[in-house]
């Protein structure tokens, strides 16, 4: 019986053990559409706004907005954009054809990822993080359309979710920065 109940609570201590502490928002890997690592770790301290975003939509104007708010809050914010093709297929570009668009029409210098998927059964880890409420410890949500928009504070937790009519430079963004 005193072998049953010491491999039992054994067990137990090598399964708690075992287990992976919760994931941070800083944890999570994002590539850069350069090709390059973004590392999330590099903005603890500033504000990050992450946007899903695509070439060919009703909204990609707010590319404008998006750098005007990162150059005007460069200091406490850094804009990243993550491309995607999930809305009817509003993002068919490579990634040099993305890069090219962005820096072309609207200036864009803010990170940028390579497409991602925000939602589904290929869901990116940062997506999940950021629509799950057991991961982002605040709210759950979904992906409606792109330029959905999330701000995280400067110690990596979900602040506030920003559906694709809010523009960037919205009050409603920019009096949480």
């Amino acid at each position: 019986m005193k072998k049953i109940l010491l491999l039992a609570l054994l067990s137990t201590c090598f399964s708690a053990i075992a287990q992976t502490p919760p994931t941070t928002l800083y944890d999570i890997e994002i590539e850069g559409i350069d090709g390059n690592m973004i590392d999330l770790k590099a903005y603890k301290g500033k504000k990050i706004l992450f946007v899903n975003v695509a070439s060919e939509c009703g909204f990609t104007n707010q590319y404008d907005g998006l750098q005007k708010l990162y150059t005007a809050y460069k200091e406490n914010l850094v804009v990243i954009g993550l491309p995607c093709n999930q809305f009817r297929g509003q993002e068919p570009g490579t990634a040099v054809e993305i890069q090219t668009f962005c820096r072309l029409n609207y200036g864009v210098d803010f990170p940028m990822s390579v497409k991602i998927a925000v939602k589904g059964e290929e869901q990116h880890p940062l997506y999940q993080w950021l629509t799950m409420k057991e991961k982002n410890g605040k709210k759950n949500s979904s992906v409606k359309w792109n330029f959905q928009k999330y701000l995280i504070d400067e110690n990596g937790a979900l602040m506030d979710v920003f559906y694709s009519m809010t523009k960037p430079m919205s009050k409603k963004i920019t009096k949480l920065l």
